[in-house]
């Protein structure tokens, strides 16, 4: 009753907060909360709690509006390179086709006319008429950006939402709200103590902790918000450090390679040389209940391979978000796939899991990490391609360098001046364009690596 009665006061107070932070006037924090004091009948601690509140809400609000500007400009850099590619075909295809002996050149044509019977089109038409649907999406992407510029910034402030604020020189780290671990009591803002006395108390806890965190000082920030017909109480605090399990990495780490079918995981030793390597399975399409349980459960496999090795856990520094703004290019398999995994849920839950048990959790750039994995580890220990690939993540971990192997190094140009990538990049391009490797299976079966010279001279 009383969090029903105090939360419409706290929006209030929040709203008008939140429009005096857009004014873009100068803040100052202690008149404005005098003034709350003042006008709403709340006590100072109950006023710091709106004010950190509100300037949370709009900070996140013009982060939230700087991130979907970058993730629409992205969208409309994507698409004006898919149209310059698309329209360079057709000029490409009409010229060849313009030549008059075109049926007996030896090059052939990149962009060949071929008609379906299905759809009664040719692939010409199909591919102009979504030429002509991207210029609409993408004037359509131009004119929203340009409205998002010059709009004013939204800040949402929920029906049934509290914030208090503590501190760390205050009894129980909060001197409005306190929880000595069964009784929580709750100071009551002077316009409500008429209704309700100076203090509430109410009896939360009786829950299983398998690790409790929760500090004896410190302080202690609450958050009281309704949810599906019902008060719940959250607090945020700097949790007590753990003893730490995992060693340094000089003496060995495990490497991880997220995929949605899988997760591979390898430990190597000190001297980056492979001893134990393994696979999860994971399901995709599951609903979201299903799917944060599945995730909970590899991470927890994971803290136990950990544990039993006694060594950090390494995985990739994976940022996706350039990569979905051109989910509309890529096709739909593609996109499927990409947004079918919670990639960020997955790390968000293996830092908490591994920081509560010690152990530490690194990150490496994940550069050319595939063809590394599938040219020099895929075959030599019969590994699946995330365990290849994960087994690349971890010697990257100990600062050991990937050349390339010796039976490459004859068809393959090697500068020793440059990065170690720039080959490995030189490398990717050519087996790209060779017909002799289209799937990951494919690298099983290499054993000669002279159609590289072929490329070179098909291309002279």
């Amino acid at each position: 009753m009383f969090l029903e009665a105090y939360a419409p006061i706290f929006r209030a107070a929040s709203i008008e907060t939140v429009d005096h932070l857009l004014l873009g006037t100068e803040f100052k924090k202690s008149d404005w909360n005098t003034h709350l004091q003042q006008t709403y009948g709340i006590n100072k601690r109950h006023a710091n709690g709106v004010i950190s509140s509100a300037k949370g809400r709009v900070d996140g609000a013009k982060e939230h509006r700087i991130l979907h500007l970058k993730a629409l400009e992205g969208k409309i850099k994507s698409i004006g390179a898919w149209l310059k590619k698309s329209e360079r075909k057709l000029v490409l295809a009409r010229k060849f086709y313009a030549k008059k002996k075109w049926h007996q050149s030896k090059i052939g044509c990149n962009f060949p006319l071929a008609c379906s019977l299905q759809y009664k089109s040719t692939n010409w038409q199909n591919l102009r008429f979504q030429i002509h649907n991207k210029k609409r999406k993408l004037t359509e992407l131009i004119n929203r950006v340009e409205h998002l510029r010059l709009s004013p910034v939204k800040v949402f402030i929920p029906m049934r939402d509290i914030f208090v604020v503590g501190s760390k020189d205050e009894s129980f780290g909060n001197q409005v709200c306190q929880w000595n671990g069964h009784k929580i009591t709750f100071r009551v803002p002077k316009c409500l103590e008429s209704r309700f006395g100076k203090t509430l108390s109410s009896e939360i806890g009786d829950f299983s902790h398998n690790i409790n965190r929760l500090p004896e000082c410190g302080a202690k920030t609450w958050h009281f918000y309704r949810k599906n017909g019902k008060w719940v109480a959250a607090v945020q605090f700097t949790p007590n450090p753990v003893k730490q399990v995992s060693r340094e990495r000089m003496y060995g780490c495990i490497g991880i390679d997220i995929n949605p079918g899988s997760i591979g995981w390898v430990y190597v030793d000190s001297e980056g040389n492979l001893k134990a390597k393994g696979q999860i399975p994971l399901q995709i399409g599951l609903p979201s209940g299903k799917q944060q349980a599945q995730i909970v459960d590899a991470c927890l496999q994971l803290a136990a391979k950990a544990t039993e090795f006694e060594c950090p856990v390494v995985c990739e520094e994976l940022d996706f978000s350039t990569k979905k703004q051109s989910l509309r290019e890529k096709g739909r398999k593609y996109a499927r796939m990409l947004s079918g995994w919670a990639y960020s849920e997955f790390y968000k839950q293996l830092s908490s899991i591994l920081s509560n048990r010690g152990i530490e959790l690194t990150t490496v750039n994940p550069a050319y990490s595939s063809i590394i994995s599938l040219v020099k580890y895929l075959r030599m220990y019969g590994l699946a391609s995330d365990e290849a690939a994960a087994l690349v993540i971890a010697r990257r971990a100990r600062k050991l360098s990937e050349k390339i192997p010796c039976s490459l190094t004859a068809y393959s140009e090697v500068n020793s001046e440059k990065h170690v990538w720039s080959e490995w990049n030189k490398l990717n391009k050519k087996i790209k364009r060779s017909a002799m490797i289209s799937r990951r299976c494919d690298y099983y079966s290499v054993s000669n690596w002279s159609f590289l010279v072929n490329l070179d001279t098909e291309e002279a």
